[in-house]
């Protein structure tokens, strides 16, 4: 049995990313110091699964405590690097914070995957990498264009340092751009948990129609799309986990073209902020109560993905579309509402 570290891995992708490892018989354990999630999910991977996780309580920043994790597991077959901030918003607030957060952690995790020997690295990227693009949709070829926001900027300096770690090191490597991954587990045991108000789409719309918040914003109604605003690819998270579970094989089976191979991770669907909440409001009966705000900094206009990669290689296949997203969403919001009445009441 392979044994994959994931970092992150209480995170939204990462703890689904466990969840379908050990679904197709990897070992995992995981680093991650809560800086952005819970021990929830650590108890939500344990239900699904049947299986307790070993989480280190590690932040990456600090080299010797991320060395320390591999001086105990000298047989890791693989990392899937998750850990990083990455909210848009808060990047352009904060860059330094997430500079250092994102790339620091990288080059730690890299030294030890160096020292050690760990033969596979699988890195979570994002579309973010494209910037603007002039053509869409993007395939792994598309040209790299100035990043919009520090948080895309870290993704494209994070591939540039991966990629020149991989010409010199025994380490075999996978960038995964992915899209905007959405929804949750269909357990409703795992999902998203943003800490604090909610930077990304999907958990706005779900924190406001359950009452969290008082109404959302759509940022933008002026963009050259279809609707006037932002356009994007809307991914459920447990297609997203399962590529990187597919990643990981890919690399272990030695079937990667170099040493460094890239997949985009979308459905190849763009769709637009505008229409994203209306299939809410179809997918739960509700009317949600939402205004147009003014254009967001940092945000790119249009962007999804030319999957074929992907698909034809790494065998990769689509499961849900975006109803089932939103459906899985809304439910997990739910199921978090239901839990805190209950503690509320007792």
């Amino acid at each position: 049995m392979a044994k994959i570290l994931v970092t992150g891995g209480t995170g939204f992708i990462g703890s689904h990313t466990i969840v379908d490892l050990i679904e197709n018989g990897y070992e995992v354990i995981s680093i991650d110091n809560f800086a952005r999630s819970t021990t929830i999910a650590l108890s939500g991977i344990e239900k699904i699964t049947g299986k307790k996780i070993k989480n280190y309580t590690v932040d990456l920043k600090n080299f010797d405590e991320t060395r320390a994790v591999f001086q105990e597991n000298t047989d890791i077959d693989g990392i899937i690097h998750f850990a990083a901030y990455k909210a848009v918003g808060e990047s352009v607030e904060e860059p330094l914070r997430y500079y250092e957060n994102n790339m620091f952690g990288l080059i730690n995790l890299l030294k030890c995957v160096q020292e050690f020997g760990v033969p596979n690295f699988v890195f979570s990227s994002s579309c973010t990498v494209y910037g603007n693009p002039d053509v869409i949709p993007v395939t792994e070829n598309t040209a790299i264009k100035p990043a919009e926001s520090p948080y895309g900027a870290t993704k494209q300096m994070g591939e540039v340092v991966i990629k020149d770690f991989s010409k010199v090191a025994n380490t075999n490597t996978i960038l995964l751009r992915y899209f905007n991954p959405v929804g949750a587990h269909p357990s409703c045991l795992i999902g998203e948990l943003p800490v604090g108000k909610p930077q990304n789409l999907v958990p706005a719309i779900t924190q406001t129609a359950i009452g969290k918040l008082p109404k959302m914003w759509v940022h933008g109604s002026d963009y050259p799309t279809k609707d006037g605003s932002c356009v994007r690819d809307y991914i459920h998270v447990s297609d997203i986990a399962h590529a990187h579970t597919l990643a990981i094989q890919y690399l272990m089976d030695g079937k990667n073209e170099t040493k460094c191979d890239v997949f985009n991770l979308g459905t190849g669907d763009g769709v637009s902020v505008l229409e994203a909440i209306h299939t809410f409001e179809e997918v739960s009966n509700l009317k949600l109560n939402y205004e147009i705000g003014p254009r967001r900094a940092g945000d790119v206009v249009a962007i999804y993905a030319n999957n074929d990669a992907a698909v034809t290689k790494l065998g990769w296949k689509i499961k849900y579309g975006i109803k089932e997203m939103m459906d899985t969403a809304w439910k997990w919001e739910l199921k978090l509402k239901q839990e805190a009445d209950q503690i509320i009441n007792n």
